[in-house]
């Protein structure tokens, strides 16, 4: 056992994943912009910038490509990737507008350390080696330089040789408006482009390629444009590859590019065709002494601002005139151009700020499967999950089909495990408990647990009305208190909190029928069925509810709403704790399990102490008997943790296979499962698994709790599963940011901005242990080292983005003032 926990906790670096790594690919892009994907053999994949999905969407003739020439010697040329991964089975090869038929580089490494990626490339025929850094620009507390829609792509070339060389490292991207898609021989078809104009462009700052559509105007769903563009002033392009027949476009482009690393243009000044578009490739030249390394950099941006003004395809607005609306970015840019112009101009600073957290969330002293699960899981926020309108509205789907979103409206309980958005971008998080509490609360306090109503749409399930979550109500209030007490606004709570007041009094009319004060009436949930009868998931939830109005009514001086809330939540408690305790965890109550469809009954339920964790994570203390807690989340994992799927029978969806090890939503070990139990009882979900392991870190199973986050990451190894996209309903899939509840717990951080205090207390005793912190004010490290001759600990806090002037902070016995 001391050996297992030795390894659970040993040091290292982070995990890279070489070209073979098919799966693994990196997001590239800003919050609610889009994005498009780095794999690991360097290769650009998955563009999602079009305002929906678009897994397995890859542009024709868009990559980068090396040539090379050492003096006196025979020039190289490849394309800037590794070698194509096998099958190699397409009916009719590879299609040349994949430029499949190009060398390529032998090996590639990649390492993604969010939100900066590196590849290091190897190839013995080239001259020099190469490194490419990419990112788009990432700050916590700054949501408007976190949400550009580009990325920047940094190759750092070394000459290796004993001669001098000159080398260009060139770009090439279609020109996309208009919309692209493929016919069964991969051909391309653009039948709906036209008038698209490639134009080199020169400033200041950068010069590149803006590529663009005379066809459509600003207002029309398909407007848009595209630019890339680099720093360095050593330029050479070719704004349209050759019109011709065939494929001669391809050889055309080779043969220009292998003669001297420079491009002629063709010199087409007509915008193309009625349903023709053409690529472009923007080049930069350098000249290299024997070990001299140099830095080529292009930013890649885009502009596609209109979108369809509701959920689905199929579900926008009522209202003629309003079924479009605008991504939030056309508030910062007007163009691809001027975002590209932006981040050239702003480079420095943004580049600082996005590695200085990059380094500091990677300085935590975690196990570094730990640190990866926190990290690659922020993605879901500039994946196609989140998108962010001009209006301001922030808002989410669950997850994402490859090519449309999935599961709509903010859905508030799976929302409620997520933890990332509240801690790096808390006006974020706060704008969606303002549509939710604002617009979605009906005047008896029912909360519809997916947003609609901004749409002029009703959310509709199995043919009528939607019921209230009872998980997804409860736990929201829950977040109020969160976001109130990351940020200290007061301004925020006095403002929500009516509604709070609302939804908690229809809790009590609605799913509370024998006035006991436990949940007992039909109660929707996070499965997609009804609970019933008093059970821990719904129970635990109002518990915590009412410990978080509590607290947030005697901050407001509400004396009586203080007292009837403090009186219930003791009734309650002391209630579900007779009903639901059976000596070993928490069980739903049921004379007969069987009488409905999809119950749990005396199952031990991963999720029955999600609001004991959230209560954890968010300072309201223990809800039931602590001593009964801790045993009920040890039961959990000593149950439902399965070290070898291999003979695990499962009827329903599959995300866990053959000898991988995982966490069950739900097992049966004293008998008695149900014959129908609940829709979703025998798979395994990320986002539990990574609550389960935070609940486990704040009872004191250190081990327990690094076994589950480990299996996890053990599964995403960029073979079998991609790193940076836990799938459920959906990739990118909003449940996994409850991995970002890891860092809390190990790191014991309690904050309260309301009171402007933070404190510290390491759940894993270390000589020397670092961690990120943030609040909705300010974000750094904090660190404390065991003095050798004294054997006390000295504690250190660094600030190093926003203003903690004032916060008090307590750690390791001390006390001091920021």
């Amino acid at each position: 056992m001391g050996n297992q926990r030795e390894e659970l906790l040993q040091q290292g670096p982070q995990r890279t994943y070489t070209g073979e790594a098919k799966e693994a690919a990196f997001l590239l892009g800003g919050i609610g912009a889009g994005n498009v994907s780095l794999g690991s053999r360097g290769e650009l994949r998955d563009w999602e910038i079009f305002n929906h999905p678009g897994k397995g969407f890859n542009l024709p003739n868009s990559y980068f490509s090396i040539w090379a020439k050492p003096e006196g010697v025979v020039p190289v040329a490849k394309v800037l990737e590794s070698q194509l991964n096998p099958s190699h089975s397409l009916s009719h090869g590879f299609h040349p507008n994949t430029g499949a038929g190009l060398p390529r580089l032998e090996a590639s490494t990649l390492r993604g350390e969010y939100p900066v990626a590196r590849i290091d490339f190897t190839d013995r025929d080239l001259p020099v080696s190469v490194s490419l850094e990419a990112y788009t620009p990432f700050i916590p507390l700054n949501p408007k330089d976190s949400g550009i829609p580009g990325a920047v792509l940094r190759y750092h070339v070394t000459n290796t040789s004993n001669k001098p060389v000159e080398v260009t490292i060139a770009g090439s991207i279609i020109n996309p408006v208009g919309g692209i898609s493929y016919d069964k021989f991969d051909n391309l078809n653009s039948s709906d482009a036209g008038q698209n104009v490639n134009e080199y462009r020169t400033e200041e700052q950068v010069n590149g390629l803006y590529l663009y559509s005379n066809k459509y105007q600003s207002d029309e769903l398909h407007y848009g444009n595209l630019s890339l563009v680099t720093t360095n002033r050593n330029v050479t392009y070719k704004r349209a590859w050759l019109r011709g027949a065939w494929f001669d476009f391809l050889q055309e482009f080779w043969d220009d590019f292998m003669e001297d690393g420079r491009f002629t243009d063709l010199g087409y000044e007509a915008p193309t065709e009625d349903g023709k578009t053409d690529t472009g490739t923007l080049g930069v030249c350098e000249t290299l002494v024997p070990g001299e390394t140099k830095t080529i950099q292009f930013i890649l941006s885009w502009y596609f601002p209109n979108r369809m003004n509701g959920w689905s395809e199929n579900a926008r607005v009522k209202e003629k005139g309003r079924e479009l609306t605008q991504n939030y970015y056309v508030n910062l840019f007007d163009s691809s151009w001027s975002a590209a112009s932006y981040l050239a101009c702003n480079l420095e600073r943004l580049q600082r700020e996005t590695f200085l957290f990059r380094d500091a969330l990677f300085s935590s002293t975690f196990p570094p499967y730990v640190t990866d699960a926190i990290a690659s899981n922020i993605p879901v926020l500039s994946s196609t999950t989140c998108f962010w309108l001009v209006d301001g509205r922030f808002l989410g789907y669950e997850g994402c089909f490859d090519d449309w979103g999935c599961c709509d409206g903010n859905c508030t309980h799976v929302w409620n495990y997520a933890q990332t958005l509240a801690f790096l971008f808390p006006t974020l998080e706060q704008n969606m408990r303002r549509t939710e509490f604002l617009e979605e609360v009906n005047d008896d306090g029912k909360m519809n647990f997916r947003v609609m109503k901004m749409f002029d749409t009703e959310w509709v399930w199995h043919g009528q009305s939607a019921p209230a979550a009872a998980d997804g109500q409860m736990g929201t209030i829950m977040r109020v208190y969160r976001e109130w007490r990351l940020s200290g606004n007061d301004a925020f709570l006095r403002e929500l909190w009516p509604s709070v007041k609302k939804t908690l009094r229809f809790a009590l009319i609605h799913w509370d029928t024998d006035g006991d004060y436990v949940f007992d009436g039909v109660q929707h949930n996070t499965y997609d069925i009804e609970f019933y009868g008093p059970n821990p998931l719904t129970g635990i939830f109002f518990l915590g509810a009412l410990k978080a109005g509590q607290e947030m009514a005697a901050y407001l001086g509400e004396e009586e709403t203080v007292k009837l809330y403090r009186d219930v939540f003791a009734k309650s408690s002391e209630q579900l704790e007779k009903l639901t305790w059976n000596g070993e965890y928490y069980i739903q109550r049921l004379d007969n399990v069987n009488a409905y469809k999809y119950q749990h009954g005396i199952g031990c339920l991963s999720d029955q102490l999600l609001g004991q964790q959230l209560a954890h994570l968010y300072g309201l203390g223990y809800l039931l008997p602590k001593e009964h807690i801790k045993q009920a989340i040890h039961s959990v994992f000593k149950y439902n943790f399965k070290s070898d799927f291999s003979n695990h029978v499962n009827c329903q969806r599959t995300y866990v296979l053959n000898d991988e090890q995982g966490l069950l939503l739900c097992s049966w070990p004293k008998g008695e499962r149900p014959r129908l139990p609940f829709v979703y009882s025998d798979e395994v979900w990320t986002g539990i698994e990574y609550h389960v392991a935070t609940h486990l870190i704040y009872e004191g199973f250190i081990e327990e709790a690094l076994t589950v986050v480990k299996a996890v990451r053990d599964r995403h190894d960029g073979i079998r599963r991609n790193p940076w996209n836990e799938v459920e309903c959906g990739h990118h899939y909003a449940r996994s940011m409850s991995s970002w509840g890891l860092l809390v717990a190990l790191s014991g951080f309690e904050f309260d901005m309301t009171r402007k205090q933070m404190k510290f207390a390491p759940a894993i005793e270390q000589d020397q242990f670092t961690s990120f912190w943030s609040t909705g004010v300010a974000w750094g490290t904090f660190s404390q080292n065991r003095n050798k001759l004294t054997g006390e600990y000295e504690t250190e806090v660094k600030v190093l983005y926003g203003d903690a002037a004032g916060i008090e902070v307590q750690a390791c016995g001390k006390k001091w003032t920021l």
